[in-house]
């Protein structure tokens, strides 16, 4: 049987954002499951990659997690990560913000609907409760997103969907910023680390 998204999710906010050195055999058998860290991370080089705002930005979202009650017909997802620093360190009070169009590729323009941010929390961890965006012309589905680090640049860009038809034809698509998706017994969880 698949765990719910809220099992999911509390696996997630229990695990230690980093393995921890010389950890047992039986300890780590017994941890909970955790999906791998960004490869880019530890590399100084490789931060999580820039892309565009586009044209659906609106400043002032308010602050929240659960951004599915704004569309409750559509297909439920929570996304969650970490935002680390380049040398795989958490960062903490980071602001993580999130829009996205609704089950039927359409934006809010007038209000905050499917549109929020948080602040990561000490072990530098972010979530959000949503649905699967719906597809428009011309790109695959997406979601836009903003972090800060506190008093830091602001890194702008996107999260794709892995195995999506159009990512191939998107001319914004880029691999390095596919979610992992696993399915859950009411949606899917996907995860993404931001290093920043």
């Amino acid at each position: 049987m698949l765990p719910t998204r809220r099992t999911a999710l509390a696996a997630f906010l229990a695990a230690p954002a980093l393995p921890l050195a010389g950890r047992g055999v039986a300890e780590a058998q017994n941890a909970p499951p955790r999906l791998e860290l960004t490869p880019a991370c530890g590399d100084s080089d490789e931060r999580t990659v820039a892309e565009e705002e586009g044209p659906f930005f609106k400043p002032n979202a308010p602050p929240k997690h659960d951004l599915a009650a704004d569309s409750p017909k559509g297909e439920r997802i929570t996304i969650a990560g970490f935002v680390l620093d380049a040398r795989c360190q958490p960062v903490s009070k980071a602001i993580v913000q999130i829009w996205h169009a609704d089950a039927k590729g359409q934006y809010d323009n007038s209000g905050y609907h499917l549109r929020g941010y948080q602040s990561t929390d000490e072990s530098g961890r972010w979530w959000f409760s949503t649905i699967v965006p719906g597809l428009y012309p011309g790109r695959t589905r997406h979601y836009h997103v903003k972090v800060q680090r506190p008093f830091g640049s602001l890194l702008t860009t996107q999260l794709y969907f892995p195995a999506e038809p159009r990512n191939a034809e998107d001319s914004l698509f880029d691999k390095r910023l596919l979610l992992r998706i696993k399915d859950a017994s009411d949606g899917r969880f996907g995860r993404f680390d931001f290093v920043v």
